[in-house]
């Protein structure tokens, strides 16, 4: 027979047991709920997408190191095929492939390539950041060869280029491979710029005095890395540029191609100016 003692316990056990539980269903909802809304609260807003540009007498392996430290910090990057037929025509192309790319984007330009974010990113809302790598910053109506030629310090001239008659009247720059190096690639191994110099693709001549259209660095913030022993654009036109455009500037002791010499560093400018666009 069972001591009426113990029975009492043990329904003052269940008692206090039911009633527990019942809290518990009562809190963990709620609980769950709170933890749901602090997750969606502090999740880190979606990286923008980076379109990298390449310039003249180049193509997008130019950007190969750049592409790799981009993915392993888990960046989406777009290298779209610059035409290199003139400064209009590559906007308008460049504008129309940005239409694809979900934004944010970062648009980043090298040489060359600076004329043409320059221009394809002028009233696109999804561009929140421009990035010019040893590029030119043109304002409206400028040109290649005015701004090349407006600071001493150009290794490009005529007599660094052979010009091949194309189709339709177009007549094709390319950079002597013999001066490749000392313009463009100064600070590379001599193997890898001869390699750059025999794969190199041409400029189409006429862009080379193609004026500039509103730029959209007037609008949209803009970060620079400035190659101070660039050969082909001076450094002290790249300096006048990024003060006008208001330009964070980074300076570092490299060549033209400073995106292949010192990815890293351009690497970190970039994602300094994804930072900025969230």
């Amino acid at each position: 027979m069972k001591s009426p003692l113990k029975s009492r316990t043990r329904g003052v056990r269940l008692a206090v047991l039911g009633a527990a539980l019942a809290l518990a269903a009562a809190v963990v909802p709620a609980a769950t709920a709170s933890g749901a809304t602090g997750t969606d609260a502090g999740r880190q807003p979606a990286k923008p997408t980076v379109v990298l540009v390449h310039g003249a007498w180049a193509d997008g392996s130019s950007w190969q190191g750049v592409v790799r430290d981009l993915q392993h910090d888990g960046y989406t990057v777009d290298v779209p095929p610059n035409p290199l037929r003139g400064v209009a025509s590559d906007s308008a192309y460049l504008a129309s492939y940005l239409k694809t790319v979900p934004g944010p984007i970062v648009l980043v330009g090298h040489s060359y390539g600076g004329f043409v974010i320059t221009n394809a990113a002028t009233g696109d809302p999804d561009v929140k950041a421009l990035v010019y790598v040893d590029a030119f910053l043109p304002a409206q109506g400028e040109t290649l060869n005015g701004l090349t030629s407006q600071f001493p310090g150009s290794l490009i001239g005529p007599d660094a280029l052979t010009f091949v008659p194309s189709a339709g009247g177009v007549v094709d720059a390319y950079l002597k491979q013999a001066q490749f190096p000392g313009i463009m690639a100064n600070d590379l191994p001599a193997r890898t710029a001869a390699q750059l110099a025999a794969t190199q693709r041409p400029l189409a001549a006429s862009a080379l005095d193609e004026p500039s259209g509103a730029p959209a660095w007037s609008s949209i913030p803009s970060w620079d890395v400035i190659g101070t022993a660039d050969h082909a654009i001076p450094p002290a036109a790249q300096e006048f540029m990024a003060e006008r455009a208001g330009s964070h500037v980074t300076r570092i002791h490299a060549s033209h191609l400073s995106m292949i010499s010192h990815p890293d560093t351009v690497t970190d400018v970039i994602e300094t100016a994804a930072h900025h666009t969230h």
